[in-house]
């Protein structure tokens, strides 16, 4: 998938970039996240790093397309924000080093197959310390047994209800912020969660 994000981040103009996500604005704008050491899992097109350091937040951004990290360091400079822009890839880090306090990942668990979302949990908890957020929004709906293979094919991985509990509970307390199943169009559902990382892990 890495070329498929290369030639979008380098030559088009991204179908999700639409700017920072409702559930980030809303936990933040809230108050319920207060500014901190915060990190932008798979940045994209910069946008939500973009609002938490508009918002008084020490952020760092990272993405393992080197096309997508040029697009930020433009996009924060013509924001005039202060980002620390890292390529790496969240699977196999090299890097980024924690702990953050705050931690946001917006489409890049539910991009991996079950071994590389092994790698990339390792991964994340090395970057959290007790008692860290993290804000996950992944596709997610009651898959039938034919559309895991079919949406594989795309390159894409979208997870069954329960997973997202079943692969964090044991290292985070979860709390689902929405859920929306999709009656019509390509992706069948989504869902948001926010998650306080255990003293014991």
């Amino acid at each position: 998938m890495k070329w498929f994000y290369e030639l979008v981040y380098g030559r088009f103009r991204a179908p999700w970039d639409i700017g920072p996500r409702k559930e980030l604005v809303e936990v933040v704008e809230s108050g319920r996240i207060q500014p901190c050491k915060a990190i932008d899992l798979g940045c994209g097109t910069a946008s939500n790093a973009i609002f938490l350091a508009q918002h008084g937040f020490d952020v760092t951004g990272t993405d393992y397309s080197p096309a997508a990290i040029a697009l930020c360091q433009r996009r924060g400079a013509d924001a005039g924000v202060t980002v620390n822009w890292i390529e790496d890839d969240l699977t196999h880090l090299q890097r980024v080093h924690g702990p953050f306090d705050f931690l946001v990942d917006w489409g890049v668990y539910d991009d991996l197959s079950l071994p590389h979302r092994r790698a990339y949990l390792r991964n994340v908890l090395l970057l959290t310390h007790a008692h860290s957020r993290f804000l996950i929004y992944v596709h997610q709906w009651p898959l039938r047994w034919w559309e895991r293979p079919l949406y594989r094919g795309f390159g894409m991985q979208p997870m069954s209800p329960g997973e997202v509990e079943a692969d964090f509970g044991p290292h985070f307390t979860i709390e689902k912020l929405a859920e929306r199943v999709f009656s019509s169009g390509f992706i069948g559902g989504e869902a948001v969660y926010l998650m306080t990382k255990l003293r014991k892990n």
